[in-house]
């Protein structure tokens, strides 16, 4: 099932998590999963390193997992800045024999001393390759609300997100942000750019000073005015910190619900219970928007 037929009908909820350290073994995370699946979201993300080391071991056997155990669509990350044609099709292929046919399609980030393969350079040219090659995959994106770090300004940025939907992503997921102000800025510049898939926000729960410095300074996403004072008032409380985290996020959702966003894709840091959290807080702002659009679509 093509995950974007799923926007036409209600206000998508999706989760992502990462494949257990490289010598743990993949049923490490299975407690994680288990938990999440209470959650009953829309898919569920796996991601996957720049180099693409760990393709059968890490993010190929949990998307199995949630796929085939847990009967809830997995999204395989496909990174192609070190990969070559036939990698990424091996890949496609492995994926395409689990019951995976949902990939979100990447770049990748840079490793430093390790020169890229030369194929895939950017991430349309991953997306134009797949849609190619193996047309009966469903293709999601990235797409950056605070502008990407190496775009050299906003037109530059939606050109080149215009271009990864014209070779064929079908939705794309944002990175994080804290400002949903970005957000609607960001969508109007995808409108204006004449770009029409589905736009999922990508929101982040952050419970500590350390994770929260490390994102910043990893993405540039500026902290709005809101956030820095939880920052300051409650960052030697750890459990001030965590509760005023979830509840920024919270807020965050609520507030993009709302405005009538096509989904939220929740970036758990495999903190299953963060994510219990959120979803108890916020289902029945979905629930009421997904009675909404039904109600909708009925009138027609």
């Amino acid at each position: 099932m093509s995950l974007t037929a799923l926007f036409k009908d209600k206000t998508v909820f999706s989760l992502e998590v990462f494949p257990p350290k490289k010598n743990s073994p993949k049923e490490a995370i299975l407690p994680t999963l288990q938990q999440l699946q209470s959650i009953s979201p829309d898919f569920i993300s796996v991601t996957l390193g720049a180099g693409g080391s760990d393709h059968y071991t890490g993010t190929v056997s949990i998307a199995d997992l949630i796929q085939n155990q847990l009967n809830i669509p997995a999204v395989a990350h496909v990174p192609g800045l070190y990969q070559t044609e036939t990698q990424v099709l091996n890949l496609l292929d492995h994926l395409s024999e689990i019951n995976v046919k949902n990939i979100l399609a990447l770049r990748g980030d840079r490793i430093p001393g390790k020169e890229p393969v030369g194929v895939f350079n950017h991430a349309n040219e991953l997306v134009a390759f797949v849609r190619k090659n193996r047309p009966d995959f469903s293709i999601a994106s990235a797409c950056y609300p605070d502008c990407h770090t190496e775009a050299s300004g906003f037109v530059d940025d939606i050109t080149h997100l215009k271009a990864k939907v014209d070779a064929g992503a079908d939705h794309l997921i944002s990175q994080l942000f804290f400002d949903n102000q970005s957000f609607y800025d960001f969508k109007e510049k995808t409108e204006i750019a004449g770009i029409n898939v589905p736009i999922e926000a990508g929101i982040m729960p952050c419970t500590n000073k350390k994770q929260i410095e490390r994102i910043t300074q990893i993405t540039g996403v500026p902290l709005p005015k809101k956030f820095s004072a939880i920052l300051d008032r409650y960052q030697d409380s750890k459990q001030a910190m965590r509760d005023a985290g979830i509840a920024f996020a919270v807020d965050q959702i609520i507030d993009l619900v709302s405005e009538g966003v096509d989904g939220i894709h929740l970036y758990t840091m495999n903190h299953a219970d963060i994510a219990e959290r959120i979803w108890e807080a916020t289902k029945s702002v979905f629930e009421a928007a997904n009675q909404k659009k039904a109600e909708k679509a009925s009138n027609y």
